[in-house]
């Protein structure tokens, strides 16, 4: 029987924040308490530093099978464990596209051994193509947790909605790309001042705002929740505010480049900055920062999107996507907590509490009999983020160069050290 005892760290989670020691035995957690001093094989003085929940990221691309030379479910889960998140829910938007027991089992297969969980995300329809939905009780049956054809919309509304209860049924959460393709029509980035300015297609907010608007429809009609991903316009949140006042089974998430960052960055003329849906303008980024801090946003996730610098060379036609595994507690950090617009325990909700709640997955908190997946962080540790330092085989994020509070000392997987700095 292996232990691990952490003491003196400042032990918070969504429910909890106090001064203490955590004793953890066999991966899971056996006592909290003021002072432990019963005898561990390790012991880790956490003294100035937080113990928080290992962060469950719920929207990732692993890029494996298919496009492993942008990442592979190693890789990424070392990315993972290097950012403090110990859960990973992979998109299906892989080559073969992840619709059948086969490609779900070979996830977990894969991830058997890696330094975070990995929770597969079915497709909601075969191939992603819209026409003909996937079987979820067979997927839920192989391991999945969810569902989504991410990158994409489901552009049948009457094949939502049967996907929507056909989800509730099974135990999978749907989970919906906002994005009426019709509408963005080739875009690249916002459109707008930017987008005039650089002379370059842009995508209409109302892309975004109107696919929202028919998910939340949809939950109304059907009574069955949807989970609407990376949520970046004013429009939408309202639309998802509203809905919720109403009792509406929706929820949803954003990334920090939409409460951090504006489509400023793009006069740069730099892909790294490119993804999708793009960065907004300056009244959208407030909108997401507000909505986090009141509680409509459910979670904090990453869109982790990893491209090859050689993809992402020419700004025109490089793919969107940026990663953000490793950057995105120290970002939320910076922004929200150092800032004292937020709180840990709020942070640990938005990060950890609630992704474990709608994935149905362990973890989430600290508590004793819980499964022994932490971060222990120095909250002020300052750092610069050095694309080429990361973890991930893909270095395309939005913060190089950036300098964040908040580094990730250790991450604890099962109770194992997989992570130390």
């Amino acid at each position: 029987m292996s232990s691990i005892l952490i003491k003196n760290g400042r032990i918070v989670d969504e429910n909890r924040d106090q001064t203490g020691d955590v004793l953890i035995r066999d991966g899971i957690i056996e006592k909290i308490a003021d002072d432990i001093s019963e005898c561990a094989d390790t012991v880790i003085d956490a003294a100035g530093k937080a113990v928080l929940p290992g962060l469950i990221d719920m929207h990732v691309h692993l890029r494996d099978p298919g496009y492993t030379y942008k990442e592979d479910i190693l890789s990424g889960c070392e990315a993972a464990a290097a950012g403090g998140v110990t859960g990973i829910a992979c998109m299906p938007n892989t080559s073969p596209v992840n619709d059948n027991p086969e490609v779900t089992e070979y996830i977990l297969l894969r991830a058997k051994h890696a330094k975070a969980r990995v929770y597969p995300i079915a497709s909601i329809t075969k191939r992603m193509f819209g026409d003909e939905l996937t079987d979820f009780h067979q997927l839920k049956r192989a391991g999945a947790v969810g569902v989504s054809d991410d990158g994409k919309p489901v552009e049948n509304g009457e094949k939502m909605a049967q996907a929507l209860q056909n989800g509730a049924l099974a135990g999978l959460l749907p989970i919906s790309h906002c994005e009426d393709l019709s509408i963005i029509d080739g875009g690249i980035i916002n459109k707008g001042a930017v987008s005039e300015q650089l002379g370059v297609k842009g995508m209409d907010r109302l892309s975004e705002d109107s696919i929202t608007e028919r998910e939340i429809s949809l939950a109304k009609r059907t009574g069955s929740p949807v989970h609407i991903a990376h949520v970046s316009t004013k429009g939408a949140i309202e639309a998802i505010r509203r809905a919720k006042s109403e009792g509406v089974p929706v929820t949803c998430e954003t990334c920090p480049h939409y409460f951090i960052l504006t489509e400023q960055e793009l006069l740069k003329r730099d892909a790294d900055y490119r993804m999708n849906p793009p960065l907004r303008e300056e009244s959208d980024r407030a909108a997401i920062e507000a909505a986090v801090l009141d509680g409509t946003i459910d979670c904090i996730v990453t869109d982790h999107a990893p491209h090859s610098a050689e993809e992402k060379r020419d700004f025109e036609k490089a793919p969107n996507g940026v990663v953000g595994l490793e950057t995105s507690l120290a970002a939320t950090l910076t922004a929200l907590v150092h800032t004292g617009k937020m709180d840990l325990q709020q942070l640990c909700r938005l990060m950890s509490g609630n992704p474990a709640r709608l994935l149905k997955v362990p973890g989430g908190r600290i508590s004793e009999g819980e499964v022994a997946d932490l971060t222990i962080v120095d909250l002020g540790e300052q750092w610069t983020v050095v694309p080429e330092k990361l973890h991930s085989k893909s270095k395309n994020t939005v913060f190089k160069g950036k300098n964040l509070i908040g580094k990730v000392k250790m991450t604890l997987l099962r109770g194992n050290i997989v992570f130390e700095d």
